[in-house]
């Protein structure tokens, strides 16, 4: 099924490759075969690649803008080319060879003044792949670092306020995971292996929308391991930080029902 998809456009990013390079080429007669790769003029060259970004024809923009850049590597064109293919692969939803235009850009021109977009970009093809929260979490660990290194290199940045904004989204999607994990464990009679991850999502994620009930299921596992001062403990913090919270009260019910003197 998804291979009878993916051909049908990628022979027509070909065709349309082909037709635009003739058209380009002057032609003189010769095949598409021959015109496609028949040298042009930078600016000719740019244009109709910037043509086809505003076209919505992102595949076929990133390949032209490749074109610039293999070219005429020298021109100053190059290096805006660059980073243009690596956004026109972005908005084609081809994350891998986005990074790849991006680092690429970076390796070349790790001073440039576009090089916090080039961050910043390789930071959103991490962040458009995150899955959801009960598959794996590689990609989610990895969008983290890319935004987290947007913050480190250039902090006064627009580029890293949003970072900001999406690292916060990434930690609420961990935690996430480990409350999916954590009440895996309990539906099975896991308290210690779910206190774990409750724990982990208290500790290390307390600033996400999971710690209220992350700090109540702490109580329910410690309460089903036997060990109510530890019970009181997370249903104290979960009464001293969300007092109005629907957790901490059912959290309250479940220690005045089963160590009402803990």
């Amino acid at each position: 099924m998804q291979k009878k998809l993916i051909a049908p456009i990628v022979l027509a990013t070909s065709a349309l490759l082909l037709s635009g390079c003739a058209m380009l080429g002057g032609g003189g007669g010769r095949g598409g075969a021959d015109t496609r790769y028949v040298a042009r003029d930078v600016n000719t060259l740019y244009t109709a690649a910037k043509e086809k970004l505003d076209a919505g024809n992102y595949q076929v923009a990133a390949a032209l803008f490749d074109e610039v850049e293999r070219q005429h590597p020298y021109s100053p064109w190059a290096r805006r080319a660059q980073l243009m293919s690596a956004f026109s692969y972005y908005m084609a939803q081809k994350y891998t060879e986005s990074t790849a235009s991006a680092r690429r850009f970076l390796s070349i021109h790790p001073g440039n003044k576009d090089a916090p977009y080039a961050y910043y970009l390789i930071a959103l093809n991490y962040y458009e792949q995150i899955s959801d929260v009960t598959r794996d979490q590689k990609i989610t660990q990895q969008a983290l670092a890319a935004l987290g290194e947007v913050q480190r290199r250039y902090p006064n940045t627009r580029y890293a306020a949003d970072a900001g904004l999406k690292i916060d989204l990434v930690n609420d999607h961990l935690a996430g995971k480990e409350m999916e994990i954590g009440r895996f464990y309990q539906r099975r009679a896991l308290w210690l292996a779910a206190s774990l991850r409750f724990r982990e999502v208290a500790d290390k994620y307390q600033t996400t929308t999971h710690t209220p009930e992350a700090l109540y299921r702490l109580t329910e596992s410690y309460l089903a391991m036997g060990v109510p001062e530890e019970a009181r403990k997370s249903a104290a913090v979960l009464g001293a930080n969300y007092p109005g919270n629907k957790w901490y009260q059912r959290a309250y019910d479940l220690m005045q029902k089963h160590a009402p003197g803990a």
